[in-house]
C-alpha cells in the first residue's frame, strides 16, 4: 500500500498568536515559514511537533482548500509522549494547563497499551498526551 501515514493535521484557530504561544510552550513546537506567513506570502504557519506537523489556519481566513466547516475547537489530537505519564502531568502543571481527564489506560497506534492525559488548547481543541513508558 503506498499510503504510509498522516503527513500533517490542519487546525483552525481563532487567535494564531495564542495558538503559536501555547504549542511552543506546552508541546515544544517549532515554527516553519513563520516569517513568510507574517509577511502575508503564505496563508498558514506550520508547527513542527516532534516528527509531526500541524498547519495552523486562521478562522477568519482559512487557507483554501479547507474543510467544509473550519471551526476552532473541533479537533481531537493525540500526541505520543516519550517518558512516564507523571512527566506529562508535571509539564502541564508547570505550564498552568488543566488536565481534564487522566491518567487513563489507552491503546497506542502501534498496539501497545499506554496511559493518557487529556487537556485543551486555547481554542478548546481536545489534546492528549499518550505514553507507553509507564
Amino acid at each position: 500500500m503506498p499510503v504510509r501515514g498522516i503527513d500533517h493535521v490542519a487546525i483552525t484557530c481563532a487567535d494564531i498568536e495564542a495558538t503559536l504561544d501555547f504549542y511552543k510552550r506546552v508541546l515544544g513546537a517549532e515554527t516553519h515559514y513563520e516569517a513568510e506567513w507574517r509577511e502575508g506570502k503564505i496563508p498558514v504557519v506550520i508547527l513542527q511537533v516532534g516528527e509531526s506537523r500541524m498547519s495552523i489556519h486562521d478562522a477568519a481566513s482559512p487557507a483554501k482548500p479547507h474543510a467544509d466547516h473550519p471551526t476552532p475547537g473541533s479537533e481531537d489530537i493525540c500526541f505520543r509522549f516519550d517518558g512516564p505519564i507523571t512527566e506529562a502531568q508535571a509539564l502541564l502543571a508547570k505550564e498552568g494547563v488543566e488536565v481534564i481527564e487522566g491518567p487513563v489506560p489507552r491503546p497506542a497506534a502501534d498496539g501497545a497499551l499506554g496511559q493518557s492525559v487529556y487537556f485543551r488548547d486555547p481554542d478548546q481543541n481536545l489534546l492528549e498526551f499518550l505514553t507507553t513508558d509507564g
